[in-house]
């Protein structure tokens, strides 16, 4: 019975698409009536659902989906239709990056995947603070593993460029950390396009100590070594926090130029509750741990994207991420530094309409001319 019901609602709101703020006045009241992970499940139970409406795929690639050749750039040498991704944690276990493309986005960042299934933490694990446009989650990375993954992309070959963002078992020590990243990075190198190596999560115990240059470098070094046995040279990027210390900032800076790394992502959601004005602190308090996500963390994570970008001379490309819920503020985080950006939680609150958004903006900004290309040259020389 739910599935017939949410056959005919997703094909009536197929139909009504074309009208504006659709998904604002319609769509997500509905959605944010039921708590965040439930919403989740159920936006990507009725995508599932799309797969067997004729047509379907058409209408939202046309109402969606926004392709210039000035939007072309190449980064990590890798030519990407447009500056535009997903961020990781939307589409956790790989298995919806073909649905997000017909949205518009011009890469999809699956996962984090680990390499053995895991439930993650106890529930509820996910708030929302409309007030603020924020989310607050201590998800775990719950998953079903990388293998899910790989038979997946097997199954349905990626029509989007697909970054896999890899991290470690919850049980795994860090001191073993390395061999979950070696495992989940030889089984996904032949299906996927890019790596980001994430050590930043904020609710995962340990997880952050990672990016501590000694942990980081003996994951990563392996990565790099293992990269050279293949034909095929996919990047490896790093996902760091925007909660590091500048120091610490410089010392993955500085690592990176040195050990080959091809970029970074910056950043990741912060255990600050910081711009939080709609809700008290006892509230704050009551949610507890888990990292925010959303318009109170946009200027923090541009700032981060600023300093890498300085503090290379723009030889790290970056991936801007965190807070991104307007098109000028797509087009500032570009304007600062990043090749790239990503949208997570201004996808849920602002809806797949500001994809395209940010598209036309940037198309209205750089007018006829192509975006400048950034390869990582200095990475694919080691490799070379």
């Amino acid at each position: 019975m739910i599935q017939v019901l949410l056959k005919q609602y997703f094909f009536v709101y197929l139909h009504q698409l074309k009208h504006k703020h659709m998904y604002k006045h319609i769509l997500r009241p509905i959605l944010f009536s039921f708590n965040p992970e439930t919403a989740h499940n159920l936006t990507f139970h009725g995508i599932s659902l799309l797969r067997k409406i004729p047509f379907a795929r058409s209408i939202i690639r046309a109402i969606y989906k926004k392709e210039s050749p000035t939007l072309s750039k190449e980064v990590f040498g890798i030519r990407f239709p447009n500056p535009v991704g997903l961020a990781g944690g939307l589409d956790k276990n790989g298995e919806f990056y073909n649905d997000m493309a017909n949205f518009g986005f011009g890469f999809v960042e699956i996962g984090s995947l680990t390499p053995l299934p895991q439930d993650g933490n106890a529930k509820p694990r996910c708030f929302r603070v409309p007030g603020d446009k924020a989310l607050i989650n201590r998800f775990g990375i719950n998953n079903k593993g990388v293998r899910n993954a790989v038979e997946h992309l097997k199954k349905e070959r990626p029509e989007v460029i697909v970054a896999a963002n890899i991290s470690k078992n919850t049980s795994s020590i860090n001191e073993e950390a390395a061999k979950d990243y070696e495992t989940s990075f030889g089984l996904l190198y032949d299906f996927v396009d890019m790596f980001v190596v994430n050590i930043s999560c904020p609710n995962v115990v340990g997880l952050t100590a990672l990016q501590d240059i000694s942990f980081l470098s003996e994951i990563v070094d392996k990565l790099l070594d293992l990269r050279m046995y293949y034909d095929e040279y996919r990047p490896i990027l790093l996902k760091v926090s925007p909660d590091l210390s500048h120091e610490q900032l410089d010392e993955i800076i500085d690592y990176s130029l040195r050990s080959g790394i091809d970029g970074i992502v910056a950043g990741n959601t912060t255990r600050t509750r910081d711009g939080l004005t709609s809700i008290s602190k006892e509230k704050i308090e009551e949610i507890g741990n888990g990292g925010m996500s959303g318009a109170p963390i946009y200027k923090k994570n541009l700032a981060l994207v600023k300093y890498v970008h300085e503090k290379s001379e723009g030889k790290l490309p970056i991936i801007g991420v965190g807070g991104i819920m307007s098109p000028e503020q797509a087009q500032e985080m570009l304007d600062n530094g990043a090749s790239l950006v990503e949208i997570y939680t201004g996808f849920i609150y602002e809806g797949p309409a500001l994809i395209k958004k940010i598209i036309r903006h940037i198309v209205s900004v750089t007018g006829d001319d192509p975006i400048v290309s950034t390869t990582g040259k200095a990475s694919r020389e080691l490799f070379e």
